[in-house]
């Protein structure tokens, strides 16, 4: 199967369905993260973080996701980075679209209805990972960070993923965020079933 080129590509290009398309994931992506808070059973390394600071600080889920991935955008900086406008709609839709479904979906305490959630949020977490990256409008802020510290540090993508969510899965957890059989779930299986997906939304320019 030929490599696919997710490099972010002008807004020029096909601006209405590539807008439409990122809108959509990134709705998608949010309402993907309320469904897993809420199933209780355990989050991925950035929401168990988020989580966490909530717990802390008392503000919504939404507004901590939203301050983390302006925090994680100044590291950009000094890695040079520059940001899209999926990059900056990441932060905005994401954050108001987890706390607007959350609003709605309560905390699930029947097994059944947890391991629904838990599910249905996993498939439509890398559902919605594809289709927004897919429309190559850049990249989310923590994709972004990764990216950076492989092109300055010359560590391997895997390496440097793997650091931050060590990373950022332990201080979550210091701070009261849920890890679980949700968590491993996760991590096992967001990398296939995005990678199943790309193909089918990935926008090409040629």
């Amino acid at each position: 199967m030929a490599q696919l080129d997710l490099r972010p590509v002008s807004i020029t290009a096909s601006p209405l369905r590539r807008s439409a398309q990122l809108v959509g994931g990134l709705a998608l992506y949010g309402t993907s993260m309320a469904m897993l808070t809420r199933a209780g059973l355990g989050l991925d390394p950035w929401d168990v973080l988020h989580e966490g600071l909530t717990k802390l600080t008392g503000l919504s889920f939404g507004t901590i996701a939203g301050l983390a991935s302006i925090v994680v955008l100044l590291l950009w900086i000094p890695l040079r980075q520059k940001p899209g406008i999926g990059t900056i709609s990441n932060i905005v839709i994401i954050s108001v679209t987890v706390d607007l479904v959350r609003a709605f979906l309560p905390d699930q305490h029947a097994f059944g209805w947890q391991v629904l959630l838990l599910v249905g949020g996993v498939v439509f977490n890398a559902v919605a990972t594809a289709v927004y990256v897919g429309a190559r409008l850049g990249p989310g802020p923590r994709d972004g960070l990764m990216t950076g510290l492989h092109a300055r540090t010359g560590w391997s993508v895997r390496l440097v993923r793997t650091g931050i969510e060590v990373i950022v899965l332990a201080t979550g957890w210091l701070l009261g965020g849920t890890v679980g059989v949700g968590t491993v779930l996760y991590a096992l299986s967001i990398g296939p079933l995005t990678q199943a997906m790309l193909p089918y939304v990935a926008y090409k320019d040629s």
